[in-house]
């Protein structure tokens, strides 16, 4: 029986020789010193990015804001306009004139409070950036490109003009 069970084993081939290419040994330290390096620089770039997003959230409020504000006033320009007009006007009611006054200077110490600046003309040499020349007059007594009349007041935040002056411009 012995023998028997001896045949009934099967037959091993024998082992081909396998190459095995060992991997140099990485210790545990060097292995948690890599990953803490790549979580590191993870970290950082993040970081970064968050920080340029601040940075571009913050610029893009401010260009919005000024937008905004100057879109604001140019809708206010028109009661300036017309207010203007009316003051330039007689009128026999004291009272009625007065209060007219009181809203323009109202109306002036509000734009003025929000940064808009009157752009000066007459006078002036004429700059194309910030008057719109409407009428030319022939006269030697004025100099070359001098603003002789304002039609409509031109208007600035800061240094952006919001409305151009519409002028007469002499020689």
């Amino acid at each position: 029986m012995a023998k028997a069970k001896k045949d009934e084993t099967p037959q091993e081939k024998p082992l081909e020789a396998e190459i095995v290419e060992e991997a140099p040994e990485v210790s545990p330290t060097d292995e948690a010193e890599a990953a803490l390096k790549a979580e590191k620089d993870k970290y950082l770039r993040l970081a970064a990015e968050y920080d340029n997003y601040r940075k571009r959230s913050i610029k893009e409020r401010e260009a919005m804001y000024s937008e905004i504000r100057s879109d604001t006033i140019v809708r206010l320009l028109p009661v300036y306009d017309n207010l203007a007009r009316a003051l330039s006007q007689e009128c026999s009611d004291e009272a009625f004139y007065k209060g007219v006054e009181m809203t323009m200077a109202q109306l002036k110490d509000i734009l003025q409070k929000c940064g808009v600046t009157e752009i000066p003309a007459v006078g002036q040499p004429f700059n194309p950036d910030r008057h719109n020349a409407v009428m030319h007059v022939e006269d030697p007594a004025l100099g070359e490109a001098i603003i002789t009349e304002e039609f409509e007041k031109g208007f600035m935040i800061g240094d952006k003009v919001v409305r151009c002056s519409m002028v007469k411009v002499a020689n």
